[in-house]
């Protein structure tokens, strides 16, 4: 458990409830900088809402406005592979010993960098396409399933090094990332 409170809705508008997640994960970027802040905390707050967040979006959103055609397969192959490389770089930024080394600062740098490029492509591909051509009744049945699944993740403690170890390896098993990256072990 970490001192941050992470919102749990239950309903709403997808749109609304992703971009939201977005601004508190932009948040939690901006106290992990902070020397200030309780870093560690922001980084388990940050690591549980990035692995929720994205584990839910491409088992109960992605598939659903690609069968409403509302994305196409190549956007949400693309928000899932984009998923895996901040997952990638969530992996090194929980591998740091510590919040106030070098490797600390250059992994938090390399998570910022992949995760607010998603974040720009997916509210500008994604969301809106969702919030034009998705009915509200669509939108309203995606937040329940989303918020279903996000919240399980968050209540389950997602965000542990171990689970993102294994969220990373299935990327590559899989193909999203690039099988010449992958560490050994």
């Amino acid at each position: 458990m970490t001192s941050y409170s992470i919102p749990r809705p239950t309903a709403g508008d997808i749109t609304d409830l992703i971009a939201a997640d977005h601004r508190l994960l932009e948040d939690l970027m901006r106290d992990m900088r902070d020397s200030e802040a309780d870093r560690d905390a922001a980084r388990a707050a940050f690591s549980d809402l990035l692995v929720a967040h994205s584990e839910a979006e491409e088992e109960t959103v992605y598939p659903h406005l690609k069968s409403k055609k509302v994305i196409d397969g190549e956007e949400q192959e693309h928000g899932d592979k984009e998923h895996a490389a901040t997952n990638e770089a969530l992996l090194h930024l929980l591998q740091a010993k510590g919040t106030d080394t070098q490797k600390f600062e250059d992994a938090l740098e390399e998570v910022a960098e992949v995760l607010n490029h998603h974040i720009g492509e997916e509210e500008l591909s994604i969301l809106n396409p969702a919030k034009e051509d998705a009915s509200q009744d669509l939108r309203e049945s995606l937040a329940e399933a989303w918020t279903s699944k996000r919240n399980s993740l968050l209540d389950s403690g997602c965000g542990t090094l171990e689970s993102v170890e294994k969220i990373v390896k299935k990327a590559y098993d899989d193909g999203l990332l690039p099988n010449d990256e992958q560490p050994e072990g």
